[in-house]
C-alpha cells in the first residue's frame, strides 16, 4: 500500500530534512506535496536524487488529498491548518509546539513510548494530531528511557547546548554571515538571535518565563515528563552555540535504586537508537558535527556521579534535524502503519 503525503513547511530545514529522510527511508509514497505560505510562490523543491516539487500554497490546499501531513512550519501555523488537515481525514504529524501538552494529544518518541500511541487518536476531538517533541526533548528521553527502567530516575539535571539550525534557516545564515564578517573585521548585523552568535554562547533560547526560565527550558521539563514519567523531576538550562548541525547535552541524573555503571553502558547500548561511544582517551567521545547527518543518539562520558548517593553523569550528541525532527517523525508515520492506525 502506498500514501499521499503533504510536508508543510517544505521549504525550511525541517522540511526539506523531513522530504530526504522519507525518500531515503523508502516510505511508501504516492504522491508528495510540499506546502508553504503564498509568500513563497514559484519555489521547488527536491525529493529523492533527481525529482523537483512545485511548492503550493498552504492556503489553498485540500488536505482531503493526502493520508499524511507532515507540519514544520511553527506554532501559528499548525494552531491553524493542523486542525483543519485532521478533520478532512489526514493524520498530522505536527513538529510544532502547538498540541505538545494537548491533552489526549500523543507525544511520541518511536523507541521510548509507542505504546502510547494506540487509542489516542480516537479520543482527541477528531483531530487526528500527534506531536512530534522537541528536538532537545528526542534525543534526552532516547538516552533516559533505558535508565529509568533500570534504575528509576528521580531527577534529571541538563545543560544543552543547542545547533542554530534549530532556530532555522535563516539563523544558520545568520552564524554564517557573522562568521565571514569577523575575518574582514565588517559590522556584524543581528536579526535572529538577541546577541552576536558567531565565537559566542547566548544562554537564552526561544521567550523568558515570569519565573526566569525559558519557554525552551519547560518544554524540555514538560514534555520528559509527559513521554517518560511524570515522577521525573528535571530541569534545563539552555544554551544557543555557534554550531550548525547537532544538539549537545550534558545529563547529570539521580535514581532510586544503586547505579551501577557498567550495567548503565549496557542497558543504553541496548537501546535501540542509541549508540554507545565512550572510550576514556583521547577522541573517544563523539562530537555534534561527528553526529551530523547520523541518525543516532550518540552517548559518551559515562561516569558516576559521588556527589549524590545514585547519579550518573554522561554526554548526549544527536542531529538535531534528524532525530530531534525528521526521522522521528517519520518513525511515528511508519509506526501507525505497523500498528494499523494508518
Amino acid at each position: 500500500m502506498t500514501y499521499n503525503i503533504a510536508v508543510v513547511g517544505s521549504t525550511g530545514a525541517v522540511g526539506r530534512e523531513m522530504l530526504q529522510t522519507l525518500y531515503e527511508r523508502d516510505f511508501p509514497v504516492d504522491n508528495v506535496y510540499a506546502l508553504a505560505s503564498s509568500k513563497s510562490p514559484g519555489r521547488q523543491v527536491g525529493f529523492g536524487d533527481d525529482r523537483t516539487i512545485d511548492v503550493q500554497p498552504i492556503e489553498d490546499f485540500d488536505f482531503s488529498k493526502v493520508d499524511f501531513a507532515f507540519f514544520s512550519a511553527g506554532g501559528d501555523v499548525s494552531e491553524k491548518y493542523a486542525p483543519l488537515a485532521g478533520k478532512k481525514g489526514a493524520l498530522v504529524i505536527d513538529n510544532s509546539s502547538a498540541f505538545r501538552m494537548t491533552e489526549n494529544v500523543p507525544l511520541i518518541v518511536p523507541e521510548v513510548n509507542h505504546y502510547d500511541l494506540k487509542g489516542c487518536l480516537s479520543e482527541n476531538g477528531g483531530m487526528n494530531i500527534i506531536a512530534n517533541p522537541n528536538c532537545s526533548t528526542a534525543q534526552l528521553v532516547m538516552a533516559l528511557c533505558p535508565l529509568h527502567r533500570e534504575f528509576i530516575i528521580k531527577r534529571a539535571v541538563v545543560a544543552t547546548y543547542q545547533a542554530v539550525s534549530g532556530a532555522g534557516k535563516e539563523a544558520m545564515d545568520e552564524l554564517f554571515n557573522q562568521t565571514k564578517k569577523v575575518y574582514v573585521n565588517d559590522p556584524l548585523e543581528k536579526n535572529v538571535f538577541t546577541k552576536e552568535i558567531s565565537f559566542n554562547l547566548i544562554p537564552h533560547i526561544d521567550v523568558f518565563l515570569d519565573d526566569g526560565f525559558t519557554k525552551e527550558e519547560v518544554k524540555m521539563r514538560d514534555e520528559t515528563k509527559k513521554i517518560l514519567d511524570e515522577n521525573i523531576d528535571v530541569v534545563a538550562h539552555c544554551v544557543r552555540v555557534p554550531v550548525f548541525v547537532g544538539h549537545s547535552e550534558a545529563v547529570f541524573i539521580e535514581c532510586e535504586n544503586p547505579i551501577d555503571e557498567e550495567v548503565a553502558r549496557e542497558v543504553l547500548t541496548e537501546m535501540e537508537g542509541v549508540i554507545v561511544i565512550d572510550h576514556r582517551a583521547d577522541e573517544g567521545y563523539i562530537t555534534p558535527k561527528e553526529a551530523a547527518g547520523e541518525d543516532g543518539v550518540y552517548i559518551s562520558r559515562i561516569r558516576r556521579d559521588e556527589s549524590v548517593p545514585s547519579g550518573l553523569v554522561f554526554w548526549c550528541v544527536s542531529d538535531n534535524l534528524r532525530k530531534g525532527a525528521a526521522l522521528n517523525a517519520v518513525q511515528i508515520a511508519e509506526l501507525t502503519i505497523s500498528q494499523g492506525i494508518k
